[in-house]
């Protein structure tokens, strides 16, 4: 390291002199700085973007476009009200029905014996199967397969543990419970009707633990659920058979849950309701309209040239106040006439505009050519066509096939949005977090590890050339200060 003299000797003020050397050469160093923290702030524009179109897409659009949010009917149950549950779809028809339960469905089955109690204690899901009657002192685990699927299970597992590898096995395909008051352990087949499948083999050690020494096990047959329905219009009676508890009956989603006495029935009716649909559109536009106006707003931001980011001696001469007043014009405009939003925003209103007419006639309009494009509502208009058409509304915005309608055509502009500014600025395309950390391999995050790179190799180049002014005005000052001393001797000799 250089020794750095003050100019005793010359009298210079050297640091001064070094400094305002030094800082002529700073300029390319500061103006690179200055267009690294511009393409810093503008990726940070772009994630805030991102993050809107995640939560408008993922947590609306996709949430809209469930049937259930455009229904205008409701089911109502009456009688036997624990015997099922009722949800009216869109194409509910509104025929009430009268309904008696004789059986519930069943799919294909097994259950072993009941297990023996283990000594005193009492045998529940958290036993392990080395605790349990005729568990084997030597063998370490214990297997079964099922529907072609072998499990193995360590003999320190729990029952409740056995349980849960079972079920969480895709290829097993089967539902594996325990009842602690009767001590059986049960499979049951995940697929209902014939369909199902419960295929156990024969040389099954783990069922040997629940009591079941047999050398085959024959599965129980699955059962349909049987129910007798009146069309309570008609009188028509029907006695109908289905695979599953769950169906769906004149546009009612039924799910079956007990079977009723001879004396009980149940009616299921429905009636027009359409608060809900009403309100999924309402904030389906207003959605729409915050979005479209957000990033209109970043497309059309002024931008001040001027007023470039601050340095930080800059910021050393300025109060706080002035700084933020400084740079909220600096961070202005980073968006402006960006190609990745005017094309979202194009096709954001292309895709209303094709359905403009639909849209209109049941009181859906845009504003003024200077709204860009906004959409209003005619509430009474509105909410008279969910009752004359809710189907025609339903197929409009949801779609007839899950791809055509309003929502899905968004999402998918959304989703194609999300991928240009991945590819960008290196946002994720899955999370609105903010302060998810940038990928570095994206268009910006490569610039952004050149401009390092480069400010990097211009400050090596400053540090060495302050270094050299300093070592030359070192060495003028220590052949002054020798100068001054021959000088003095001579002086001196001369004086004699």
């Amino acid at each position: 390291m250089v020794n750095r003299i003050s100019g005793m000797v010359s009298g210079l003020d050297v640091d001064s002199l070094v400094k305002q050397m030094v800082n002529a050469k700073r300029i390319p160093l500061d103006k690179l700085t200055q267009e690294k923290q511009i393409m810093q702030w503008q990726r940070d524009n772009y994630r805030e973007i991102n993050s809107k179109l995640i939560d408008f897409s993922n947590s609306k659009l996709k949430i809209y476009n469930n049937s259930s949010q455009l229904n205008t009917q409701t089911a109502v149950v009456t009688g036997s009200v624990a015997s099922l549950k009722a949800e009216a779809t869109s194409d509910a028809n509104g025929i009430p029905m009268k309904m008696s339960i004789s059986s519930l469905a069943k799919p294909v089955s097994w259950q072993s014996n009941v297990l023996p109690n283990t000594g005193t204690s009492r045998t529940t899901s958290s036993s392990k199967l080395s605790a349990l009657v005729g568990a084997s002192t030597t063998d370490q685990a214990y297997k079964i397969t099922i529907n072609g699927s072998s499990l193995s299970f360590d003999k320190d597992l729990s029952i409740a543990e056995v349980i849960s590898k079972i079920n969480t096995d895709s290829k097993a395909n089967v539902t594996a419970t325990f009842d602690e008051v009767s001590g059986k352990f049960s499979l049951a087949s995940k697929t209902f009707g014939a369909e199902g499948k419960l295929a156990i083999s024969n040389s099954s050690s783990l069922l040997t633990l629940f009591g079941s020494n047999s050398s085959s096990y024959t599965p129980i047959a699955f059962q349909q659920a049987e129910i007798s329905v009146v069309d309570i219009n008609t009188n028509i009676s029907k006695t109908l058979n289905f695979d599953s508890n769950n169906f769906k009956l004149n546009g009612v989603s039924i799910t079956l849950l007990s079977t009723t006495s001879a004396s009980e029935s149940v009616t299921v009716s429905t009636q027009s309701d359409s608060t809900k649909a009403l309100g999924t559109i309402t904030s389906f536009i207003k959605d729409y309209n915050d979005l479209l106006n957000t990033l209109q707003t970043k497309v059309a931001e002024e931008r001040y040239k001027d007023f470039t980011p601050l340095t930080d001696e800059q910021k050393q001469a300025m109060t706080d106040n002035d700084i933020e007043l400084w740079e909220k014009k600096a961070k202005s405009g980073l968006l402006r006439n960006d190609e990745i939003l005017k094309s979202t925003i194009a096709s954001m209103r292309s895709e209303m505009t094709k359905r403009l007419g639909d849209l209109s006639s049941i009181g859906i309009t845009t504003g003024q050519y200077y709204e860009n494009g906004k959409l209003y509502i005619n509430e009474s208009k509105l909410k008279q066509a969910l009752i004359d058409s809710p189907q025609k509304i339903s197929s409009l915005f949801q779609g007839t096939s899950g791809t055509d309608g309003v929502f899905n055509q968004l999402i998918t502009s959304v989703d194609k949005t999300l991928d240009k500014i991945v590819t960008k600025a290196g946002t994720s395309k899955f999370s609105s977090d903010l302060s998810l950390a940038y990928k570095t391999d994206s268009f910006m995050g490569k610039r952004l590890t050149d401009y390092n790179t480069r400010i990097s190799a211009m400050q090596s180049r400053l540090t060495t050339m302050e270094t050299n002014y300093y070592k030359k005005f070192t060495a003028m000052e220590t052949a002054m200060n020798k100068y001054n001393s021959q000088s003095s001797s001579l002086s001196s000799y001369f004086a004699k």
